[in-house]
C-alpha cells in the first residue's frame, strides 16, 4: 500500500509541477487538462444550445430560418465568451496578468481577422435586415444567379450554368445589389423591335401583343403592352413589353423564344425587318475647257 501511495503522489506531484508561468499565474499539467477538457465541453454545450434555439425553441415563430440560426450563433458566441472566461478564473488564472499578452494577440488577431469579422457583421445585417434572402434572383458584382444559402460568412449564389459562387457577406453591404423578386417574383422585361418605315405601326403593335399572349411564359395579368419608342436612322422601334414569373432568372431563354416567333410571324405576313441604309448622292464636278 505505502509503494501505491508514494506513486500516486508522485503522479499527483508531476500533474502540479509547473510548466511554465505568465505573469503571477503557473500552468501545470493538471490545469492543462482542466483547460482542453472544459473548453470541449463548453464548445459541446454551446453548440447544443445554438441548435436548441434555432431548431427548437424558435421554429414556431415568424422568423426564417437564416434568422433562427443567426440568433442562435449569438448566443453560441457570448457562452463561448463567458463560460472561457469563467474557465480560466476557475482554474486559478489571474487573468490580470494576461492582459498585456492577450492585448497584444488581440491586436494582431484583430488585423488578422478584419475581413471575417466585417462579413460576419454583414451576415448578420442581411439576416435581420434581409435585403436578400434565399431563393431571391440577384446581381451583385457582376453575378447574377439565385440565392441558395446565406451564411455568416458568406452567401451561395447559382448561376444559370449550375455554377455555385460563393460571395462575401460584406459585398452584398458595400456594393449596390439588384433583387429581382425582393417582393415578388414578377419581373417586366422589355424587348425592342424595328420595322420598316413601310409597314403599318397598328399592325406591328396587334401581331407583337398576339406573340406574347401566346406565350405560356408571359403573365396575362398585367397584360402586355407594345410602345412606338422611336424614329430611328432606318427602322421603326417598338418596345415589346412583358411580365413574366417563370423567366426570372432565364430572360434570355424568354427572349429567345419572342424573338423566333416574332421573325416566323412577320416572314408569314411580309413584314419588313429593316436592315441599315445609306443613300449615297455623287456629284461630278463641272468640267472646265482647257485652251491648248
Amino acid at each position: 500500500m505505502d509503494g501505491i501511495s508514494i506513486w500516486l503522489q508522485k503522479i499527483i506531484d508531476s500533474l502540479n509541477t509547473p510548466l511554465f508561468t505568465i505573469g503571477s499565474s503557473a500552468f501545470t499539467i493538471w490545469t492543462m487538462i482542466y483547460l482542453i477538457l472544459a473548453t470541449v465541453i463548453l464548445i459541446v454545450v454551446a453548440s447544443q444550445i445554438n441548435k436548441l434555439i434555432a431548431h427548437k425553441l424558435l421554429a414556431r415563430s415568424r422568423f426564417e430560418l437564416g434568422v433562427r440560426v443567426a440568433v442562435g450563433a449569438i448566443v453560441k458566441y457570448v457562452l463561448l465568451v463567458v463560460g472561457f472566461v469563467v474557465i480560466l478564473q476557475t482554474a486559478g488564472i489571474n487573468l490580470s496578468s494576461l492582459t498585456i499578452l492577450l492585448g497584444a494577440l488581440g491586436v494582431g488577431i484583430g488585423f488578422g481577422l478584419q475581413n471575417i469579422t466585417n462579413n460576419f457583421v454583414s451576415g448578420l445585417i442581411i439576416l435581420f435586415e434581409r435585403p436578400i434572402k434565399v431563393g431571391d434572383r440577384i446581381e451583385v458584382a457582376d453575378v447574377a444567379g439565385d440565392v441558395v444559402d446565406i451564411s455568416m460568412r458568406a452567401t451561395t449564389i447559382i448561376t444559370n450554368d449550375n455554377i455555385s459562387i460563393i460571395v462575401p457577406n460584406s459585398q452584398f453591404i458595400s456594393e449596390t445589389v439588384i433583387n429581382w423578386s425582393h417582393t415578388d417574383r414578377n419581373v417586366r422585361f422589355n424587348f425592342p423591335v424595328g420595322v420598316s418605315y413601310q409597314e403599318d405601326p397598328e399592325t406591328i403593335r396587334k401581331v407583337l401583343l398576339e406573340i406574347a399572349r401566346d406565350n405560356p411564359g408571359v403573365l396575362k395579368n398585367p397584360v402586355p403592352d407594345v410602345l412606338f419608342s422611336e424614329y430611328a436612322d432606318s427602322a421603326m422601334i417598338f418596345n415589346l413589353r412583358v411580365w413574366t414569373r417563370e423567366y426570372v432568372n432565364r430572360p434570355g431563354v424568354l427572349k429567345s423564344q419572342l424573338y423566333y416567333e416574332i421573325a416566323r410571324r412577320f416572314r408569314e405576313q411580309g413584314i419588313e425587318i429593316p436592315y441599315p441604309q445609306r443613300d449615297v448622292y455623287i456629284k461630278s464636278a463641272p468640267q472646265t475647257n482647257k485652251e491648248e
